[in-house]
């Protein structure tokens, strides 16, 4: 595919610190196409986080640019989705209140904004705990209670940082299944960050690996195995094939 939808161009950010400058990232170049869905992975602390959030808007970069279908991104687009780390939902405000927080923030119709988040909660397999509160939850349906509010506005692009990190192995496996379903039926562009190797190798299309800080892109793996994946492909010969030359790349 020739044209992008996101993409990073000569991108660098520097944080002030007490200490000093801290340089993030250095002079990073990639581009995602419509569709694809991509992973980035790397050692802890190296950067991955700081790219996703300029990515989103959430950042201005230091140097370069980020573009959005061809075009300057200078602040949060409603095109884009973005699932943090930590759900990071109101105990006070119940379930589908979570949901439709951004359309709320907009000042979109009350009733328009609670069709939406009906329809982001459905997707999410969550509809019959609308009204339920965080409290209520496990971890697993807090994030889906969190990929739902992404969700909620419909966008093209869908930016994922570790969302399932803290979850445990079995309901990590059931999440990314989920967010393959979304990714195929929302005709979805994903960027997803992860640490765990296996995760980038089963959801991507494409691997970009990262240099210790400050981050540049040190190796790219494209993913060839088939689409929808088959049952038991993460224990199949070319898949930890894969996974052993993501992580051989990896300089911690």
């Amino acid at each position: 595919m020739n044209t992008s939808i996101l993409e990073a161009r000569a991108l660098s950010k520097i944080f002030d610190t007490a200490q000093g400058d801290l340089l993030a990232v250095a002079d990073i170049s990639f581009a995602v196409a419509p569709g694809e869905f991509l992973c980035i992975v790397g050692p802890s602390g190296c950067g991955k986080t700081t790219i996703l959030e300029l990515l989103a808007g959430l950042l201005p970069p230091t140097k370069g640019q980020v573009l959005l279908a061809g075009n300057p991104l200078v602040k949060p687009p409603p095109e884009i989705g973005i699932v943090f780390q930590k759900p990071n939902l109101m105990p006070w405000r119940t379930v589908i209140d979570n949901a439709i927080l951004p359309l709320q923030i907009q000042a979109a119709p009350p009733d328009k904004a609670k069709q939406s988040g009906r329809q982001a909660l459905a997707m999410v397999n969550l509809g019959e705990f609308a009204q339920a509160y965080p409290k209520e939850l496990s971890g697993g349906m807090e994030q889906r209670v969190a990929l739902a509010r992404a969700l909620v506005q419909q966008p093209n692009i869908l930016l994922l940082d570790e969302p399932f990190g803290a979850l445990d192995a079995l309901t990590r496996e059931r999440l990314n299944l989920v967010i393959l379903r979304l990714w195929q039926h929302q005709n979805l562009t994903a960027v997803m960050v992860t640490h765990n190797i296996r995760e980038a190798v089963f959801l991507a299309d494409r691997v970009l690996v990262l240099s210790p800080r400050p981050a540049t892109i040190s190796a790219e793996f494209i993913i060839n195995l088939p689409r929808p994946r088959p049952k038991g492909v993460e224990y199949s010969e070319t898949f930890g094939a894969l996974a052993y030359e993501i992580r051989q790349a990896i300089k911690e």
